[in-house]
Parts: C-alpha cells; sequence; structure tokens
C-alpha cells in the first residue's frame, strides 16, 4: 500500500489567506508548511474563533491503538477515507499498515489518485459513464493502481459492463458482491440475489469477481445487545455468501478473497467473524474510518472499546473552541459557533472547557448546548456556572464525519502549540 509522497509534501507549499477560516492574519501569504513549522500559541497568536482542532497525542494513540488491534485479531484494515478527506491523515494511516483506503463516490476517488494512493475500495456502486471513463485511463496508466467496487443488482452489472465494453480497458474491474438486508441501505436484500449478481459478475468479460462486501452499521444504531444480534445475524449471512460462493466454484481463480465489512461501531462483532478459518484463501478488511479522531459522543458511546475489556479506549482528538458573545439570561449564553462550523447530526458539542480572558482555563460543569442556529450555539447554564462575556469555551463534538467537511485547514495541536495544519479536500 502506497501514495505519493512527494504529493503530500506539496501540501505544505499552498499559501494561507483569507479563505481559511480561523487562522491569524499574520499568517496569510506564508505557506503551510511555514505557519506549521513557526510553533504557534492557539492562544496569543491571534487566532479567531470558532476554531476546531486536532489533538496530536489523541491522533497518535488512536493510529497505534487500531494498528495493533488488526494485527491482533488477523484483520486488514481500509479505513473510510471520507471521515476525514485529508492526505496528510492518509499517510499517517498508511504508516500504521492500513490496507487500502476506502472512499464512497467518484470524487473522492479523484482526490485520492491525485495524492497516488494505490489500493482504494469503492464501497458504493460505480455505474456513471464518465466515472467509468476516468477509472479505465487510471488502471491502463498505472499498473500497481488496486481498484475494487460494489455490485447490489444485475442491472447494475449490465451498466458497468456495457460502459466498459465500449471502452475496451487492458485490464477487467474488480467488483465485490453487496450483501445488504431488509431495512438497511444498498446491497442485495437476500443471497440468492446477491447469488445471482455474482453470476452476472463472472459471466462479464470486463468485470471480475473479486469478493464480498457490506456494512452492518445501517442496521443497528446503538450497544445494545439486540442491535448487537442483528449485526450477528447479518455478518453470518455474509460469511454463509462467500461459502456458498466457493461451492459454486466462482472464487476458484483468485489468489485471495475479500471480504469486507465493519463501521467503527461493530467492528470487533465484525473481525470475530470475518477472522474465522476458511475454505478458501481470504483477505479480512475492516473500513472502520471514524477511530482516527474518536469523538465525544456517537462513537464514545458505541465503539467496541467502550464495552470490552484489556484495550485503552481510544481518544478523542477534535475539540472546538468558540467564544461567549451574549450573555442575555441569567441561564443562557451564546457561543460564537453554530452549524456551519460544527455536527450536529449525532449530537451537539459537549462543553467540556472554560478558558477565562486572564487565560485560565478550567473544567466547565452545570451547562450544556441544547440548540445550534447557522453560527450561534445556545449554551445552558445551571446556578453555579460562572461564564462571562468574552470568555472561550472549550467543545467536544460528536461524529468526526460531519465536522472535517466544514474545515479546509485544521491546526494539530500539542497542549496550545501548533505542530502541523491539516488541509482537507472536500
Amino acid at each position: 500500500m502506497e501514495m505519493d509522497l512527494s504529493a503530500v509534501a506539496d501540501i505544505r507549499s499552498e499559501r494561507i489567506s483569507w479563505r481559511f477560516k480561523g487562522l491569524p492574519s499574520s499568517t496569510f501569504g506564508s505557506t503551510i508548511g511555514e505557519v506549521a513549522d513557526r510553533r504557534l500559541d492557539l492562544f496569543a497568536d491571534e487566532f479567531v474563533g470558532p476554531l476546531v482542532v486536532l489533538d496530536a497525542d489523541a491522533l497518535t494513540h488512536n493510529l497505534t491503538t487500531m494498528a495493533k488491534w488488526c494485527d491482533n485479531h488477523g484483520v486488514k484494515l481500509a479505513p473510510h477515507g471520507k471521515t476525514t478527506m485529508a492526505p496528510q491523515l492518509f499517510q499517517r494511516q498508511i504508516e500504521h499498515g492500513v490496507w487500502g483506503i476506502t472512499a464512497a463516490n467518484a470524487s473522492q476517488l479523484r482526490v485520492y489518485r491525485a495524492f497516488g494512493v494505490s489500493r482504494i475500495l469503492l464501497a458504493n456502486q460505480l455505474l456513471d459513464p464518465a466515472a467509468l471513463r476516468w477509472l479505465v485511463s487510471e488502471l491502463d496508466h498505472d499498473s500497481r493502481f488496486e481498484f475494487s467496487c460494489w455490485a447490489d443488482s444485475e442491472a447494475g452489472v449490465a451498466l458497468m459492463s456495457e460502459t466498459l465494453q465500449e471502452l475496451q480497458p487492458s485490464r477487467q474491474v474488480d467488483v465485490l458482491v453487496e450483501l445488504g438486508a431488509p431495512g438497511g441501505r444498498t446491497g442485495a436484500r437476500d443471497l440468492e440475489t446477491a447469488l445471482a449478481v455474482a453470476r452476472a459478475v463472472d459471466q462479464s468479460p470486463v468485470l471480475r469477481l473479486a469478493g464480498v462486501g457490506g456494512y452492518e452499521g445501517a442496521l443497528a444504531h446503538d450497544a445494545s445487545e439486540s442491535s448487537q444480534s442483528v449485526v450477528d445475524r447479518y455478518l453470518t449471512d455474509l460469511r454463509t455468501l462467500v461459502l456458498r460462493l466457493a461451492d459454486a466454484g466462482l472464487l476458484d481463480e483468485l489468489d485471495s478473497v475479500i471480504v469486507t465489512a465493519g463501521g467503527s461501531a461493530y467492528f470487533d462483532q465484525v473481525a470475530a467473524t470475518l477472522a474465522q478459518p476458511w475454505p478458501v484463501p481470504v483477505t479480512p478488511v475492516l473500513r472502520s474510518g471514524a477511530y482516527i479522531t474518536h469523538d465525544d459522543g456517537f462513537y464514545r458511546g458505541i465503539s467496541p472499546f467502550a464495552r470490552i475489556g484489556g484495550v485503552e479506549p481510544f481518544r478523542s482528538a477534535l475539540r472546538a473552541w468558540a467564544q461567549v458573545t451574549s450573555r442575555p439570561q441569567r441561564d443562557l449564553a451564546l457561543l460564537t459557533i453554530g452549524k456551519r462550523d460544527a455536527s450536529f447530526d449525532e449530537g451537539l458539542p459537549e462543553p467540556q472547557l472554560l478558558r477565562r480572558r486572564d487565560g485560565a482555563i478550567a473544567p466547565l460543569t452545570q451547562a450544556k448546548v441544547t440548540a445550534l442556529n447557522d453560527q450561534h450555539a445556545f449554551l445552558s447554564l445551571g446556578a453555579e456556572a460562572t461564564v462571562r462575556v468574552g470568555d472561550w469555551v472549550g467543545l467536544g463534538l460528536s461524529h468526526p464525519c460531519t465536522v472535517f467537511d466544514k474545515w479546509q485547514l485544521i491546526p494539530v495541536v500539542q497542549g496550545t502549540t501548533v505542530v502541523d495544519l491539516i488541509r482537507t479536500y472536500f
């Protein structure tokens, strides 16, 4: 697994300007690399709020923890890059041994390839002729590029085959049959349909059946026993599909069959199923993406490492800082952060720290964010809270997937010192 490290290094050459929100105006005209090397102080060097930052130590902890866990449990990792869309973080993940990077659509594929990512799983169907034309060009011009995508219907297979036969690619496009479940998202709804899709792929001269994929996270949304049972039943079906494909001889020509599932909520159950012995060579692949930053909300509550013993939990690497701009009532303050800056789809920001105007930082209790507007957060205050206009509030964030897309350049901090800047490409 490789990427173009020179392209990643070139990110540091981009010049900072007013286009990047939150950064000090004194950085305008300097390159990202120059500013990262200055070791600015988050509170002394005129950053403007709101601001989202990443914690360097938490990032390292999460990367090493997940890499070690996957090694110990016999599974590969192809994390969903859509969580961050940050090639600098992809590089960190590759340095920690990931098998590939997962994408969700053609635009993300183009970002990955611009940075030379050499093995990509597209956890989706790819039917758009324009996207297939671009893909064929990439495959034809780079023999090291490994790619596979989903198929969940015979109609989809026919559309892919029709376009690809017109293009005459130099090699077949690898396809994984996607198994879904009633009430889920995409994916064949039963084993017989999935088998028919696999046969259609096998009969196409321009496609190659490379394995089976799916996503259990669409079927359950909490850590209850009933939800975990739903996930286990689905994973059993996924395994059964692989065995039936093997029995039908549809996997005979593969050196190793890719079998992939696993978001960030139930990857322990996925690993327990996929790492069992198989009658054919199998590469079991998780696609968990949110682990790299974790969060202070949805994933904190549902992560396997919050449920099982013997593993140190992931740490939230995300924090937002916003100023108290108004305190119109004794029990209410307004912060300069809103839906344009922070995630809100899986829980509202969590007040954690209060930084007073004299620079003192202390835990913030007796406070809760109750609502977000576009640019304001409503901070409900208990009787004990001593929050003043002009103070700053440090907030934990839930669901990293909808944080990164709001920020093009994110400071990485150790304490209050900025040690790097992460560029995103949404």
